[in-house]
C-alpha cells in the first residue's frame, strides 16, 4: 500500500506532513512511501534525505494519482481533488466549514476522508492530535513575536543606568496554546496573568505561575471535548470589563479563544484596545478564524495608536522543522492504530476513527451522536406507599444502626474486662512499660492521621524524628548477647534507620521536582 505525501501549496505553508525519521517509522509499518519532489525543501529537508530514508520521489501527478493514502496538511483545494484516485484515503485537516464545496466534491470523486481537526481529545487519541501539538508551537511562537515587536523588555533588569520593570503579560484562553504561552512568557520573566472561562484551567494556570483572572459573575464556559463554548450576554459584559481593567496595566495581550465550527469570538473590542498604552503588543491567535480583535488583518502585522497586532495566521509554519516532525508523528500513530493484526483498514466503530471520517464509499457521512451521561431515574412520588417488600427491607435497613451499636458496646467491655484483669494480675514493670505503650500508640496516631494530605513532605519529616527516637530506644536495649530485648533492639534501629535513609531520599525527589534544572545537583 503506497503512501503519497504532496508538496504542500497554500499560501505562506512551509511545513511537509513527512519526515525521514517518519518514512523509516511508516517502511517498518509495511508500507510504501513516495514523497514530491521539493516536498521538505521549504523545512529544511532536501530530496536525497528522503530518498536516504527509503522512500521514492514522484511528481505531483503520480502522487495523487497513484497512491491509496495521501497525507497533507492543509485542506486540498479542488485542484487536487480533482487529481485524486477514487477509492483512495485522504488524511489531512480538511475544516469543511470553511469551503461548502469541499466535501461534496471529494464524495464525488469517491475519495475517503479522514479530517484530522475531528479527532476527539480522549487520552487514548493524545498522540494523534495534530492541533495539540500545533497550537503547543503556536502558543510558543507568539510569545516569540511579541516579544520580537514590544518596546521594552520582558524580565526586570537592574543596572547602574536605572532599572526596568518585567513585562507585564495577558494570556486569553488558558488552552494547550495558552498554557504554551504563559510558560514561554515565564521562561522569559514576564509577569502573567491569564483568563479563561473554563473553571478548570485555573488550576493549571496557577500552577505554571500564573494569576489567573475571573469576573464575578459564575458561569461555566466548558463546552466539551477540551474547547470552550458561546458564554451568555451577561458574562461577556462581565469580561469585557475585565479586559478593559487589565488592557490599561498590561504590555502584551496574547488572545487564544476559538469555539469550533464558528467564527472566533471578538474579545477586544475598539475601546479595549484603545486602553492599551503605545507600544503594546496584541497577538491574535485566532486570526485564521476571523480574529479576536476587532482591528486584526490575517497574515498581516498592523499599528493602531502605536499598539502592534500581529494576525499572522499560520505560527507554526514560521517553525517549520519542528512542526513537520511533530505533525509527522501524529500520522505515523494514527496509522499505526488503524493497522490492526497486520492489515490496514477503517474502522467505523472506532470511537477516535468514526468521529474523524467526514467521506467513506463516496457518501458524506452524518456526525456521530454525541455520548451523553445516562439520565438518572425519575424520584418516586412520596404520596404512593411502598409495597410490603419494601417496607421489610426499609425496617431491616433502619436496625442495623442499633446492631451495629451493639457490637460496639460488647467489643468494647471485653477490651475494658481484659484490661482489668491485666491491671489485676500483671507485674508493676509490665503495666508501666504497657501504659507508655498505649500513649505512644495514641499520640502518633493523632500526629500522623492530623496531617492534611497536601503536607507530605512535613510529614516525613515527623516521621524521620519518631525514627530518630526509635533508633536511640532501640540502641538502649542492646546489650551484646541474644536475648530477645536485644534482638528486638537490633531490629527496631536496622526498620528505623532504612525509614530514614528512604525518608530524606523521597524528600530530596520531590524538592527535586521544583527545580529549573530538573534535580540534576
Amino acid at each position: 500500500m503506497r503512501i503519497g505525501i504532496p508538496k504542500e501549496r497554500a499560501t505562506d505553508e512551509r511545513r511537509v506532513a513527512a519526515t525521514p525519521e517518519s518514512v523509516q517509522s511508516l517502511l517498518k509499518l509495511g508500507f510504501e512511501v513516495a514523497i514530491e519532489e521539493g516536498a521538505g525543501s521549504a523545512s529544511g529537508v532536501h530530496d536525497d534525505d528522503y530518498v536516504a530514508a527509503g522512500a521514492t520521489i514522484l511528481s505531483q501527478d503520480k502522487i495523487l494519482g497513484e497512491s491509496d493514502l495521501v497525507l497533507k496538511i492543509q485542506p486540498p483545494s479542488l485542484d487536487e481533488i480533482a487529481c485524486l484516485r477514487e477509492g483512495s484515503l485522504l488524511i489531512s485537516l480538511v475544516q469543511p466549514e470553511r469551503d461548502p464545496a469541499r466535501l461534496p466534491a471529494l464524495a464525488a470523486r469517491k475519495v475517503n476522508v479522514l479530517a484530522l481537526e475531528r479527532i476527539p481529545r480522549v487520552t487514548r487519541a493524545q498522540k494523534m492530535d495534530v492541533l495539540s501539538s500545533m497550537a503547543n508551537l503556536a502558543g510558543y511562537r507568539a510569545v516569540i513575536e511579541s516579544a520580537n515587536h514590544f518596546a521594552g523588555l520582558f524580565s526586570k533588569s537592574v543596572t547602574a543606568a536605572g532599572s526596568a520593570p518585567p513585562a507585564r503579560v495577558l494570556v486569553i484562553g488558558a488552552g494547550v496554546a495558552g498554557l504554551a504561552a504563559i510558560g514561554a512568557a515565564r521562561a522569559l520573566g514576564a509577569e502573567v496573568r491569564a483568563f479563561d472561562t473554563r473553571a478548570a484551567a485555573r488550576e493549571q494556570v496557577e500552577s505554571m505561575g500564573a494569576a489567573f483572572l475571573e469576573v464575578t459573575l459564575e458561569e461555566s464556559g466548558d463546552g466539551g471535548g477540551g474547547y470552550a463554548k458561546v458564554m451568555s450576554p451577561e458574562f461577556i459584559a462581565a469580561e469585557m470589563a475585565l479586559f478593559r481593567a487589565q488592557a490599561a496595566e498590561v504590555d502584551v495581550i496574547i488572545t487564544t479563544a476559538l469555539v469550533p465550527g464558528t467564527r472566533a469570538p471578538t474579545l477586544l473590542p475598539e475601546d479595549v484596545v484603545d486602553a492599551l498604552k503605545p507600544g503594546s503588543v496584541i497577538v491574535d491567535l485566532a486570526a485564521e478564524q476571523g480574529g479576536n480583535c476587532v482591528f486584526t488583518e490575517p497574515g498581516q502585522v498592523i499599528q493602531r495608536k502605536g499598539v502592534h497586532i500581529v494576525g499572522y495566521a499560520n505560527l507554526t509554519s514560521r517553525m517549520a522543522p519542528v512542526a513537520s516532525r511533530f505533525f509527522a508523528n501524529n500520522l505515523v500513530n494514527l496509522l499505526s492504530e488503524m493497522r490492526t493484526g497486520g492489515e490496514f483498514r477503517v474502522d467505523l466503530t472506532d470511537e477516535v476513527i468514526r468521529p474523524a471520517m467526514l467521506v467513506y464509499d463516496g457518501e458524506i457521512l452524518p456526525a456521530p451522536p454525541r455520548k451523553e451521561p445516562s439520565p438518572q431515574a425519575p424520584a418516586k412520588p412520596k404520596s404512593v406507599a411502598p409495597p410490603p417488600r419494601e417496607a421489610k427491607t426499609a425496617q431491616t435497613k433502619l436496625q442495623s444502626p442499633a446492631r451495629s451499636a451493639w457490637v460496639t458496646n460488647v467489643f468494647g467491655m471485653v477490651v475494658v474486662g481484659l484490661l482489668f484483669l491485666l491491671g489485676r494480675f500483671a507485674p508493676n514493670a509490665f503495666l508501666q512499660h504497657f501504659t507508655v505503650f498505649v500513649l505512644a500508640c495514641f499520640v502518633g496516631w493523632q500526629v500522623i492521621w492530623s496531617v492534611s494530605p497536601s503536607l507530605h513532605t512535613p510529614l516525613m519529616s515527623v516521621t524521620n524524628a519518631i525514627s530518630g527516637i526509635i533508633v536511640v530506644g532501640g540502641m538502649l536495649q542492646i546489650h551484646g548477647d541474644f536475648s530477645v530485648a536485644s534482638v528486638l533492639g537490633a531490629l527496631a534501629v536496622l526498620v528505623a534507620t532504612v525509614n530514614i535513609a528512604g525518608g530524606f531520599l523521597v524528600t530530596h525527589r520531590m524538592l527535586a521536582m521544583f527545580r529549573r534544572d530538573g534535580g540534576a545537583r
